[in-house]
């Protein structure tokens, strides 16, 4: 099979709404009226989020989201298509809204809280898109939740059917559906990347023992295991290979978005023949970088420029083997 495209991302479409305060979240009362720093928009979401960091790293790469047929919609497409190159394979909209995100952000505390409604997403369907279409030495599955998630299993079994890699990078409402209602998907992928409270409830277990997730997750599929922790250490497997680090101090702005900068530009060493340790670098300086910035598209690298970023913001992986 030709494939057209290095990676297609399949998962949600929002428009986000960034809400930056200066205060922190503790002293916020029921009542109370808060003066904000600023309020920008953006586009986000799994699919689309993903799909801009592989098209900046230099990937082939399509989306399949489902957006609204509406003024958010068409804002989500236009920024695809002119901004990052990316064309939807998606052929439908949805009578539904494109979905929306108000994300609120605390300069003080530097992190956020994140209120979403969805919509469209909810709505993808086999039929929207042409299996004919899916050629791609890789799908990087984000998530799709309610009707959709019978998509989610429709593209596994297309990327079995067709030998197409595949990365799962399930969030925590899906998560917590639990490792039979997710078998379809794990079952296909090859990488799986969630973080720590995202495997335990995958795996329907509180155990903090980050070897025993991991290998609880490689049983029921992927091979290749990348479980995150925000700013604390992060644990990976590949095979029978450990692979730990704690992310590099960086100053931190805005952490949206640094999941999905992270995912993709592992996921993009790993399709350019980079190897394991070197695709968690490139992942994690991409990350590194969006988490100075606002916006989950704000300044994504480039593989020269993750290079340089590791320079600047250093740290050491530890390789072990199990």
């Amino acid at each position: 099979m030709l494939r057209k495209y290095d990676v297609i991302t399949v998962g949600s479409a929002t428009v986000d709404r960034i809400l930056t305060m200066n205060g922190s979240f503790s002293s916020v009362k029921l009542g109370d009226k808060i003066l904000l720093d600023t309020v920008e928009k953006f586009s986000g979401g799994g699919a689309t989020n993903s799909a801009a960091a592989f098209s900046v790293l230099g990937l082939r790469t399509a989306v399949v989201t489902k957006v609204g047929d509406d003024e958010e919609g068409d804002f989500v497409e236009r920024e695809m298509r002119v901004d990052y190159g990316v064309k939807n394979l998606c052929q439908h909209r949805s009578h539904k809204k494109t979905d929306l995100a108000f994300i609120v952000t605390s300069l003080k505390e530097k992190d956020r809280v994140i209120f979403v409604q969805k919509g469209a997403s909810q709505e993808l369907r086999g039929t929207d898109f042409k299996k004919s279409s899916v050629r791609a030495k890789w799908i990087y599955l984000s998530t799709l939740i309610g009707s959709s998630f019978s998509t989610a299993k429709d593209v596994a079994e297309i990327a079995k059917r067709k030998k197409i890699n595949l990365l799962f990078n399930p969030s925590l409402y899906l998560a917590q559906k639990g490792k039979r209602y997710l078998a379809p998907v794990l079952k296909a992928c090859n990488i799986l990347v969630c973080n720590l409270e995202e495997a335990q409830a995958l795996l329907g277990i509180k155990s903090k023992d980050v070897f025993k997730l991991l290998r609880g997750i490689q049983k029921l599929g992927p091979k290749r295991v990348i479980i995150t922790n925000s700013i604390k250490k992060l644990h990976a497997i590949d095979g029978d290979l450990l692979y730990s680090y704690v992310p590099p101090n960086a100053p931190r702005k805005h952490t949206a978005g640094a999941g999905d900068a992270f995912t993709a530009g592992f996921l993009a060493g790993i399709i350019k023949g980079k190897s394991f340790l070197e695709s968690l670098q490139v992942g994690q300086m991409n990350a590194t970088s969006i988490v100075q910035y606002v916006g989950t598209k704000n300044k994504l690298l480039t593989f020269v420029e993750a290079s340089h970023q590791l320079k600047k913001y250093p740290f050491r992986i530890t390789v072990r083997e199990l």
